[in-house]
């Protein structure tokens, strides 16, 4: 690896910040309070070419890395943007993955070109109630019929459906105990929201509000041939892809978190005086926000290994892995910290940080929790029993 600083990588980073500027703390308080898509936010991304960064050139789009993806992304949660910001733009900038590497060039042309204009709004449609993380177990099916398919089932925590035109749906299209193994038979398609067949319910929830997660309800959704994503029965292999990759953009958004939040901390630490001096001179703080920098700086470097892999498109399940769960660990140690050092006001809504805490403690969750992480680690690098 070469830790040399890369001139397009320092462009890619100023450029964020100078867009990110435009939208303050304040900005990001509002969507959140109101529950509010960053409209503004997401048309100036689109203005300044940022969407479709990882769509090829022949499609119109910027034709560049996971690395790059993730220093965009990075720089938009270090903003103070948080996961709002991240998740307003993530599947424009990083989440056609599937149709990349498995979709017809029919489908390609059809849809890739307006990523990078900003007018295709997308779901992804995989969880379910009574599945979770036990994705090869889902219940909604899809029977062949003329032309098509015909969807019906349940999905859970689906982001940005309230927006959204098109959603890339797992279904099981043969029952699983007509299918050798339990990856079998499930595909994807690349389903158009007909809200006279999904219904739509948003979800409540503690944080990063200014983008809606649903509950979806599907009855008889018809989804045409030509929109399905790789080959029916093999869908367990399409939603896998840039799964790794997609840890490490998602890893780079939680160290973003933990920047925002640190600054916020020593800030405050600088400025609040107690007692005749800053609480910042205060070793009970000063080492708990040093702690913090130290476990952003180790998550970091973990994490460039595995960004570095990505892209070069060596095996990197186990470094993406370790990104992920060092990287969330450490964003939600900055976060708690930084309340902690603002004390009583750390858990009022005037210095952010409370804002920052909540979306700092969903990256232990999502895109898949720690505890699964361990399982990983445990089963494919330790040689351990399956534990589920």
């Amino acid at each position: 690896m070469n830790f040399d600083t890369d001139p397009v990588h320092d462009d890619i980073r100023q450029g964020m910040r100078d867009l990110c500027a435009k939208f303050p703390d304040e900005y990001w308080a509002e969507r959140d309070e109101k529950h509010e898509f960053p409209w503004d936010f997401y048309n100036a991304v689109t203005d300044a070419g940022w969407l479709g960064l990882t769509i090829p050139e022949e499609y119109g789009g910027g034709g560049l890395g996971v690395t790059e993806a993730a220093i965009v992304e990075r720089e938009i949660a270090a903003s103070g943007a948080g996961m709002g910001g991240c998740s307003s733009v993530h599947i424009g900038i990083f989440g056609f993955e599937p149709i990349l590497h498995h979709g017809s060039e029919d489908l390609k042309q059809r849809f890739l070109p307006r990523v990078p204009k900003g007018d295709l709004q997308i779901s992804f449609a995989v969880t379910e109630p009574d599945a979770g993380t036990d994705t090869t177990n889902l219940s909604t099916f899809a029977r062949k019929v003329d032309g098509g398919w015909l969807v019906t089932g349940k999905k859970v925590w689906i982001s940005n459906a309230q927006q959204a035109e098109r959603m890339l749906l797992l279904a099981r299209t043969t029952p699983k105990d007509q299918c050798a193994r339990r990856t079998e038979g499930l595909t994807v398609f690349f389903a158009p929201v007909d809200r006279d067949r999904v219904t739509i319910r948003p979800i409540p929830k503690m944080g990063r509000n200014s983008v809606d997660s649903n509950e979806l309800f599907i009855d008889d959704l018809f989804v045409a041939d030509e929109d399905v994503v790789g080959e029916v029965g093999r869908g367990f292999e399409v939603i896998l892809t840039g799964l790794n990759a997609e840890r490490v953009v998602a890893a780079n958004a939680m160290l973003g978190i933990g920047e925002a939040a640190l600054r916020r901390g020593v800030r405050y630490a600088q400025d609040r005086v107690v007692f005749g001096r800053p609480i910042g001179q205060n070793q009970g703080l000063s080492f708990q926000l040093a702690e913090a920098r130290i476990r952003l700086e180790a998550a970091d470097a973990v994490l460039q290994k595995a960004t570095w892999l990505v892209d070069q498109q060596r095996p990197c399940g186990a470094e993406a892995n370790y990104a992920k769960w060092l990287c969330a660990e450490a964003g939600f140690y900055a976060a708690d910290v930084a309340l902690q050092v603002h004390g009583g006001m750390g858990y009022s809504k005037e210095f952010h940080v409370e804002r920052y805490f909540r979306e700092a403690r969903l990256m232990r969750i999502a895109p898949i929790s720690q505890e699964m992480v361990l399982n990983y680690v445990a089963e494919h690098v330790l040689g351990l029993p399956r534990s589920y």
